[in-house]
């Protein structure tokens, strides 16, 4: 989500957080957790799988990951809608935010709407992606109405999990183990889950370590329940040493996040290639940063990497503004920094679909 360019220049990630660290006799250094897939079993799983391609998604109705899935706001209709527009372009894959505070206030309801979401999904054949905590924008959130987007404010209503409560609240951390555990134990065999992504960006908003606890911890209950699905932390900040490392020892398989050019993506690729794990690219394309669908989606086509972009359709988490340019007046910017489509369905640059059902050979 929120970046800085410094973030993303991956050939220091490879001086920084790979060097010395690669698996192999030649480097000891490397420790092999507990109940990790084996680089063998995520290669088989890596050779069943199609070409994962698609968005970060969030329903355009929808603030934050709470009013996607609150009883109140969760929105089918809107969902089988747009996903029918990613399918339209080629799109097999989303990547989907869950919240604990949803969970906690209805357990049984919160189950069945992602069984719902999960079947609008698969009847447009697309897999999902869901991912649990994050340590990025707002700390703090309640359940009920959530506030309106500020206007021209890239996600301004988009919301932490835990964040703030569990250094307020430290016990809240029972609560949380139950939650991770009832999801992934519910869900565990489900054929329509590709990955759980266990935590995005942790150490964000400059939590740094602090951010080391709950990763650990959300590790090891993913591992007690042992899902049948991979499970994965993206590398996202070339500071965070101490969280890379831990990531990329316990990952199933490796996702990372870049939203550079096409020559600093390749840099990222080639250095965690030495891993031997499948990839896939959980977040990219920032079109004012050089990071677009003409230039990084038929790098990672010819990669082999799964391509997951943010986000699918321009709505009230307002991500077609720019992380560091608020536009007060609310007009559309005059290129969009992430999404695809408007909420009326329209393309933002109809060039642009033709070259993603192109190289996703989607019927027209």
């Amino acid at each position: 989500m929120k970046k800085t360019i410094l973030n993303h220049l991956w050939l220091a990630v490879l001086l920084l957080v790979l060097s010395g660290c690669v698996p192999g006799k030649d480097n000891p250094k490397v420790k092999s957790p507990k109940n990790v897939w084996t680089i063998a079993k995520a290669d088989g799983w890596s050779k069943r799988q199609p070409w994962f391609r698609g968005s970060n998604f969030n329903p355009s109705t929808a603030v934050n990951q709470l009013e996607t899935w609150q009883a109140e706001t969760f929105d089918p209709i809107t969902i089988e809608r747009e996903l029918g527009w990613a399918q339209g372009i080629g799109f097999n894959c989303m990547r989907v935010y869950l919240h604990h505070l949803a969970w906690q206030v209805d357990r049984k309801g919160f189950k069945n709407r992602m069984d719902k979401y999960l079947s609008i999904a698969d009847s447009y054949g697309i897999k999902t992606i869901f991912v649990f905590f994050d340590d990025c924008w707002n700390e703090n959130y309640s359940a009920g109405p959530q506030p309106a987007p500020k206007v021209g404010i890239h996600n301004s209503g988009w919301v932490r999990d835990p964040g703030k409560k569990l250094a307020d609240n430290p016990g809240l951390i029972d609560t949380l183990e139950i939650y991770v555990k009832d999801i992934l134990t519910t869900f565990s065999k489900d054929r329509r889950i590709v990955l759980w992504d266990l935590y995005n960006e942790p150490g964000n908003n400059n939590l740094g370590n602090k951010s080391m606890t709950l990763l650990e911890a959300v590790f090891k209950w993913a591992r007690e329940v042992g899902p049948s699905q991979p499970v994965s932390v993206g590398i996202w900040n070339k500071e965070l040493k101490d969280l890379n490392l831990f990531q990329l020892e316990n990952s199933d398989i490796i996702t990372y996040h870049n939203y550079a050019d096409e020559k600093d993506h390749k840099a990222a690729i080639d250095s965690l290639k030495k891993y031997n794990r499948p990839l896939i690219c959980t977040e990219y394309m920032a079109r004012p940063k050089s990071s677009k669908f003409e230039n990084i989606l038929p790098l990672l086509e010819n990669e082999g990497i799964g391509a997951i972009n943010w986000g699918l359709v321009a709505g009230k988490t307002n991500t077609m503004y720019a992380w560091e340019k608020p536009m007060p007046d609310g007009k559309e910017p005059e290129v969009w920094f992430h999404d695809i489509f408007r909420p009326d369905g329209t393309a933002y640059d109809p060039a642009e679909i033709d070259l993603i059902r192109k190289i996703t050979g989607a019927a027209r």
